[in-house]
């Protein structure tokens, strides 16, 4: 007998902060959402899962943490080069709310990431270092997840991170990133990103392939 499948669907920090007019806006980062919702209203998802940074104050990727340095600079965290951020996702802040058209009634669970100032997380699933999970392995474990599409913002961090990470963590899980779902900072960065999800099994989809 053939086990049924668990479609989840995996929405990677589509907050204000990173929208334009935010402290971090990832170019584009708006026109997503009506895809996303789209997505999150069809009929073909068991499952869907929003991801929220949520940084304490004085993060330690914030350049504001760090005297002398600017954002977008190169810098240290925990002995480890760290790129530099503006402030931005601060808990209980109005950027590190969801977009406001984003339809999030329709979200079954939410992830937090980022809360620990002393390293940066841009995988849902674990710190940058590697040494802390978040849970989200485990909750797609429980909830018997088959097959996880990842979209969201940016292609070139924290999409990216997210779906390698599923992957890794979940070798029998079939994951696919959804392209026109997500947004990402630089071209390069962007084609970089996939190439580089693809080398690992992840599929690049059109939202078409799934709301027709």
């Amino acid at each position: 007998m053939l086990q049924s499948k668990t479609r989840a669907l995996l929405i990677v920090d589509v907050q204000n902060d990173f929208c334009p007019g935010g402290n971090l806006a990832v170019p584009g980062g708006d026109k997503i959402v009506p895809i996303i919702n789209e997505l999150i209203n069809s009929a073909h998802y068991d499952l869907v899962i929003a991801t929220k940074d949520w940084h304490p104050e004085q993060h330690g990727s914030f350049a504001s943490a760090h005297p002398g340095k600017e954002a977008f600079e190169m810098g240290e965290l925990g002995g480890k080069p760290q790129m530099m951020w503006p402030d931005h996702c601060i808990q209980n802040t109005e950027g590190a709310q969801f977009h406001p058209a984003l339809e999030v009634t329709n979200v079954d669970f939410i992830q937090l990431k980022g809360e620990d100032p002393s390293v940066d997380s841009y995988s849902a699933f674990r710190d940058n270092d590697e040494n802390r999970k978040t849970g989200l392995d485990a909750y797609l474990d429980a909830e018997r997840v088959t097959d996880l599409d990842v979209c969201g913002l940016a292609t070139d961090y924290c999409v990216k991170f997210t779906a390698l990470d599923a992957k890794s963590m979940l070798p029998n899980l079939n994951v696919r990133f959804i392209s026109d779902a997500s947004r990402g900072i630089t071209a390069e960065g962007i084609a970089a990103a996939i190439d580089e999800m693809q080398a690992a099994g992840i599929a690049a989809i059109h939202s078409t392939e799934i709301v027709r």
